[in-house]
């Protein structure tokens, strides 16, 4: 009886522990997830006619709830669609400016998060462009934030929405292009150019593609030419000069003992040049480990431009790319 007792009370400690593990859990979820603290994202939108143009300028501000700047990327989005996107400086703030379509707006920006922040999104800043007559386009990307770990590749899609094509005379060709890339990385368009037609209403796409590097930890050799050999002559070259001076000593001791030490030092000097030189370090040593990619938040830069041989018409959007290790 007593063994059955002493079984029964280590049965009820087992369940009990069991529960205090279960109730544990949500706990220690709990405590990992405060880890992200809440953040709040403001937007402040100023408008300007630019030529015909509206051209907004965006304030934003993202900051955590213990008063601290956030850092990372944000998006501003228009009617919920992605427009553009952009890194934060260190105080957690950035102000950009863009190009409007005619028509009414909806902004909004959303910061994206990172390790020790939440999401966060801002109020809605209704905004009203200015209606012309002159045929022009304009320029969004989506999505609007890329994060890549290094060496990996991302893509994203490049609209050009044509403005007032009805008035075209002939086809519009626009050319894009990027800029602001981190070192050790590349962007392409597929395609590059892009043709608007008279009349046409619908956004054009391209397809871009982004890609970053990693460490390579593979180091190429050198490829030597048939027939080189570096040892050889390395040991034949001294040799030769040495049975030279024995051959030729005999008769003029002192003028070999000069010739002898003036070419020592041009073979040692040109020994030294060479060696030293990168070209000569890349043929017979290999090319060094490609550098990753930089990690950080980076405002890549898109620009669309057309042009009918007479004046060039440019408009840019942005995206924010982040890189992570």
């Amino acid at each position: 009886m007593h063994v059955i007792r002493m079984f029964r009370r280590g049965l009820r400690l087992q369940w009990v522990a069991a529960l205090g593990f279960a109730l544990a859990i949500p706990a220690l979820g709990a405590t990992a997830a405060s880890k992200q603290q809440a953040t709040q994202t403001t937007l402040n939108v100023g408008t300007r006619d630019l030529n015909g143009r509206t051209q907004a300028t965006l304030s934003m501000t993202v900051i955590g709830a213990d008063g601290q700047p956030a850092t990372g990327a944000i998006a501003v989005s228009d009617h919920g669609k992605p427009l553009a996107g952009f890194a934060l400086d260190a105080e957690g703030r950035l102000t950009a400016t863009i190009d409007l379509a005619p028509g009414d707006h909806s902004l909004s920006a959303m910061y994206v998060g990172d390790q020790t922040h939440l999401t966060s999104s801002s109020e809605v800043a209704p905004v009203r462009a200015i209606a012309g007559t002159t045929p022009d386009f304009s320029v969004s990307v989506s999505p609007a934030t890329i994060s890549l770990k290094q060496g990996q590749s991302g893509s994203a899609t490049v609209s050009v929405s044509p403005i007032n094509a009805a008035s075209l005379t002939g086809p519009m060709f626009v050319t894009i292009s990027c800029s602001g890339l981190p070192d050790q990385s590349a962007c392409t368009f597929t395609p590059e150019n892009l043709e608007i037609p008279i009349g046409a209403t619908a956004a054009i796409n391209s397809s871009l593609v982004i890609a970053t590097q990693a460490t390579s930890l593979v180091k190429a050799e050198p490829v030597l030419k048939s027939g080189s050999r570096p040892v050889a002559w390395a040991v034949l070259l001294p040799g030769a000069l040495v049975l030279g001076g024995f051959a030729f000593g005999a008769r003029r001791r002192r003028f070999l003992g000069r010739l002898v030490l003036l070419a020592l030092i041009g073979f040692v000097a040109t020994l030294g040049t060479t060696a030293c030189s990168p070209l000569y370090y890349y043929y017979n040593h290999g090319p060094p480990n490609n550098l990753p990619t930089p990690a950080g938040s980076y405002t890549i830069t898109v620009a669309a431009q057309s042009s009918n041989g007479v004046t060039a018409t440019t408009h840019k959007t942005t995206f924010a790319l982040t890189v992570t290790q």
